[in-house]
């Protein structure tokens, strides 16, 4: 199975990958699409749906294009200050987050050059929490290949609802980042991506 590279990926890229049996790859040769969960998630925050951007340095891109595996992350930027003040805010008062943080901390203390790696650090740091183990090996593509596609964002109808902190004010949101689920649901998140209809 061919994933593309996320920062924080949904909730329906995890499942893909957990119930799959095919060895996982990464997409590296496609082109940097702007906009996109190739650098931004999806959270839950005080105020609704937040999204937390990496930013990127686009002056090594050619004619506005670069590959995935090129794309540099700006150093111009208080992004990671910025990205755990907000994983904080939103989930200091969610289940698991004072016992997880610290394996998300980290994340946020190195220096970052390339979006790829930020990416795979941030899927492997979240596979070990999510399965208490070792994560499965994830290799990038040697060539370009399409990506599969996975569960998008449906109504709240498509979703099996958990606890998530704001949702007396902001109702159940479906498929955010992982990340979500993971400080939410800790150990069980396993059991809720396993049964994530696909």
């Amino acid at each position: 199975m061919v994933l593309a590279s996320y920062y924080f990926p949904p909730i329906s890229w995890f499942a893909r990958m957990i119930n799959s049996d095919e060895p996982i790859l990464v997409e590296q040769w496609a082109n940097y699409q702007k906009q996109t969960l190739h650098n931004r998630c999806w959270i839950d925050s005080p105020n609704g749906k937040l999204a937390l951007t990496v930013p990127i340095d686009r002056s090594t891109f050619v004619q506005g294009k670069c590959l995935m595996k090129d794309v540099q992350i700006s150093e111009h930027s208080e992004w990671q200050r910025q990205h755990w003040y907000a994983l904080e805010s939103s989930y200091f008062n969610s289940p698991f987050f004072e016992y997880l943080q610290d394996d998300f901390h980290p994340i946020y203390n190195k220096r970052w050059k390339w979006l790829m790696d930020l990416n795979e650090e941030v899927v492997n740091t979240c596979m070990e929490t999510i399965l208490q183990q070792t994560p499965p090996t994830i290799l990038r593509t040697s060539e370009f290949t399409p990506a599969t596609s996975f569960l998008p964002s449906q109504g709240v109808s498509g979703w099996n609802s958990y606890y998530q902190v704001f949702q007396h004010k902001n109702g159940f949101l479906p498929d955010l980042s992982i990340i979500d689920l993971i400080f939410n649901m800790g150990p069980e998140s396993i059991i809720y991506l396993q049964n994530v209809s696909l």
